[in-house]
């Protein structure tokens, strides 16, 4: 079906309203051409930056030529959802410092205390698809959520949607980084939208508190010292001299996000999938510890957190309660019995974690 550039104009804007219909913040609209990106993903990669992550290589310069990955794609559109559970207080960030010096507390991502966002996503980006395909009959498209090789970031910043942080992520004058993206691949020609400027200025609050320095300057992170890689990505051990740094972060780390000053504008969720499952947000370290392997995939069902298996998840917390003991909880005895009980795990790589925790508080 051939449109013209008045009905194409007309569609880009029922598709934004559609997308806020459908629990969107915002959608806006970008062409293709990611070649300014290029060069600095491979030079990323060559560094070796991208740890263990070999699909990241695996499909090289592919990330950043949609049309390569979709034929016929002359347009992505670029959408955003907020993820900050809908009870959230203002006081959101000291509650979850106050939770870092805890020495008991486990403390999860807020992203992954709800429902797996890939699934909340790729729904509602299909519904648009199907708004969009019963205005105008059959197009050509894909949707995607952070499920396919594409440079998702320069999409989005491109489209307007905000500007890339010093921190790496996304940012928005009204909405902080507290957000989800997501991309609708079409072979529309739709009207595209501007992209905006950055407004980071002299700040650098995200590169001084990562815990681990994985931040090496405005936009460089090498994801080999990052939280959310080390407890997410990495399925070996995680390397001795990073455990003391990762403190009780047993599954990603929010520390760069939670230390903006634009996070103050973070928006909530409008959709109950992201608000808190199974007390995730106030559980014990020695609690989690001790769920066994169907009690774990049970409780997270429908979560994200169940992709890194209960083995890693036993791994993550062996190394906060180890660091437990230099947070003001040394020797504590229900800390110590709880790790005993694990002693014996059938897996290495958790009796290894085990070990270590087990002689940070001899």
């Amino acid at each position: 079906m051939s449109l013209s550039e008045s009905n194409l104009a007309q569609l880009a804007l029922s598709i934004k309203r559609w997308g806020v219909e459908l629990g969107f913040a915002e959608i806006r609209i970008t062409d293709i051409d990611l070649s300014h990106a290029e060069a600095g993903l491979q030079a990323w990669l060559d560094a070796g930056m991208h740890g263990e992550m070999d699909y990241m290589a695996t499909h090289g310069m592919l990330r950043a030529r949609p049309a390569e990955l979709v034929p016929g794609t002359v347009r992505v559109i670029s959408a955003r959802m907020n993820y900050l559970p809908r009870d959230t207080e203002s006081d959101w960030r000291e509650r979850e410092a106050r939770r870092l010096a805890d020495p008991g507390a486990a403390v999860i991502s807020v992203y992954a205390r709800g429902r797996d966002y890939h699934k909340v996503l790729r729904a509602r980006l299909q519904q648009l698809a199907d708004k969009v395909k019963a205005e105008i009959g059959d197009f050509g498209y894909r949707v995607f959520t952070d499920s396919a090789p594409l440079m998702e970031l320069p999409l989005a910043e491109k489209a307007g949607l905000g500007w890339r942080g010093k921190h790496t992520l996304l940012l928005s004058r009204t909405a902080g980084s507290m957000f989800f993206m997501g991309e609708f691949l079409v072979d529309l020609p739709l009207p595209v939208d501007a992209p905006t400027s950055g407004h980071c200025g002299q700040c650098s609050a995200c590169i001084t508190t990562c815990p681990t320095q994985a931040i090496l300057g405005p936009g460089r992170l090498d994801a080999r010292r990052c939280i959310s890689y080390l407890t997410i990505e990495l399925k070996n051990a995680i390397p001795l001299e990073l455990r003391p740094l990762i403190g009780n972060r047993v599954y990603g780390c929010d520390d760069c996000q939670t230390a903006c000053p634009w996070n103050k504008f973070a928006e909530r969720a409008v959709l109950p999938d992201f608000d808190q499952r199974h007390g995730l947000g106030d559980a014990s370290m020695i609690e989690l510890f001790g769920w066994s392997a169907e009690e774990f995939n049970r409780k997270m069902e429908g979560s994200p957190i169940r992709r890194i298996g209960h083995e890693r998840w036993l791994r993550n917390l062996a190394v906060g309660l180890g660091n437990a003991a230099a947070a003001g909880a040394k020797g504590e005895p229900a800390i110590v019995a709880a790790l005993q009980a694990r002693c014996d795990d059938p897996s290495p790589l958790v009796r290894e974690h085990v070990q270590w925790a087990l002689a940070c508080h001899a």
